[in-house]
């Protein structure tokens, strides 16, 4: 029950900042034939009710490869990216009417109103690398005041991945590339892939978050060893990015609430690349004390921090930091200054359990440093009982009790906790 209401409460911080946005919502064909859709369908209805606007983007690979079984063709493409020639594409519209279909019954029995519009114009994709491409297509424009009419009534969109041209052509579309080119035209404010395979795994699992840059370095690093899935995801999220969409995300559509554990709660479930300021570092404020009192509690249970009197914290919440993730504060650090010593002590560092090995540690301590510099300290200190590898690796040295200024020397007599000690100079 209490997992509950954290949960209601965490989707009510976040109502007011979406509401009349729009959100894109990329279904692979996978995901429409899994048993977890009529979720999915549930969460969907759950963003409508709370005046979030949707458009949904379908694919049909997985569709298109088994129809394509029943009568023994070997398709010349499956996701809209290679050659489509006549047969294949006979088979991908066939396929995608059918998706497109099952999602309007499924919207319909969850009393929500849809509508396949004819809104991509196309043209051919053409010769490519020396290759004609043939019906393969590219987006050429969305029709945005056919969507737009749909959502101010409404209707849900379904857009499957086949275009249209002027004269009445039909071209096969990549599903992702198409989301894309919805989600930049419409200024949706996320545009969520769902798929089968979950969020881009990293060295230590699933990766959380990342900035624009940092998606494309990993790409540059991983590529090679990321599935073809993950790694087009990726790519598609990155340009997004680019060209105006805010978030991206990328979850598995087979988990039970997972668009709405992704989209309303500040860790998510799946992978997030952000264009914009998702996360940043600034002073606490006196609205702060309760969330930095309660990240300092979890230090205290873990026995990393001191206990500390909620009334005492609000007295110096001014030399406090926070790190906010989506405007939440997740970690915390503290600059205490002591003048006549010329000396600074970065105090209180705490990540929330939740948001550990994301390297949130070392920016506090690095903004922590530069603010320090700003106001003329020469030496900077700490003290730990469980982290001092940590400290270390970022430029402590292990000093003693003598290296501290004598009040605080005094508090570190009385506290008796014997922490280690130390010391980074601030050259």
């Amino acid at each position: 029950m209490n997992e509950r209401l954290t949960h209601f409460r965490e989707i009510l911080r976040y109502v007011p900042r979406f509401r009349d946005r729009v959100f894109v919502i990329a279904v692979d064909g996978a995901v429409v034939e899994d048993d977890n859709f009529p979720n999915l369908l549930l969460d969907i209805a759950l963003l409508r009710s709370l005046s979030i606007r949707v458009v949904l983007v379908h694919g049909a690979a997985h569709q298109v490869r088994k129809a394509a079984e029943q009568i023994k063709l070997v398709p010349s493409d499956l996701d809209g990216t290679g050659i489509t020639d006549k047969d294949t594409l006979q088979v991908a519209i066939s396929a995608a009417n059918r998706v497109t279909h099952e999602i309007l019954e499924g919207l319909s029995a969850n009393d929500l109103r849809a509508a396949c519009p004819n809104a991509l114009v196309a043209h051919p994709a053409g010769i490519l690398g020396g290759v004609d491409h043939l019906f393969t297509g590219k987006v050429e424009r969305v029709d945005v005041a056919l969507l737009g009419t749909l959502l101010e009534h409404d209707i849900v969109p379904v857009i499957p991945p086949i275009g249209i041209n002027g004269t009445g052509s039909s071209f096969r579309l990549n599903s992702d590339a198409v989301a894309v080119e919805v989600a930049k035209a419409l200024r949706a404010v996320k545009l969520v892939y769902l798929n089968t395979e979950g969020g881009v795994p990293g060295p230590h699992g699933v990766v959380r978050q990342m900035t624009v840059q940092e998606a494309e370095a990993f790409l540059k690093r991983h590529r090679p060893e990321m599935t073809r899935e993950s790694a087009t995801k990726l790519a598609h999220a990155v340009r997004a990015c680019k060209e105006g969409v805010e978030r991206v995300h990328i979850i598995d559509g087979r988990e039970q609430e997972g668009l709405l554990g992704e989209v309303f709660s500040n860790e998510g479930i799946g992978t997030l690349v952000y264009a914009n300021e998702y996360q940043s570092i600034r002073p606490a404020q006196k609205k702060d004390v309760r969330a930095v009192f309660g990240l300092i509690q979890q230090g205290v249970e873990n026995d990393e921090l001191v206990k500390r009197k909620r009334v005492d914290l609000e007295k110096v919440i001014g030399d406090y930091f926070v790190f906010e993730v989506d405007r939440n504060p997740v970690a915390c650090a503290a600059l205490h200054v002591y003048p006549e010593q010329n000396m600074g002590e970065l105090a209180s560092l705490y990540v929330d359990d939740r948001y550990e090995n994301q390297g949130i540690g070392g920016k506090l301590i690095r903004y922590a440093e530069t603010l320090a510099r700003s106001k003329g300290l020469a030496t900077l200190f700490c003290l730990s009982t469980q982290a001092v590898p940590y400290f270390v690796h970022r430029g402590f040295a292990v000093g003693t009790p003598d290296d501290l200024p004598p009040a605080r020397r005094e508090k570190y007599e009385q506290s008796g906790r014997k922490s280690a000690v130390l010391v980074k100079p601030l050259g």
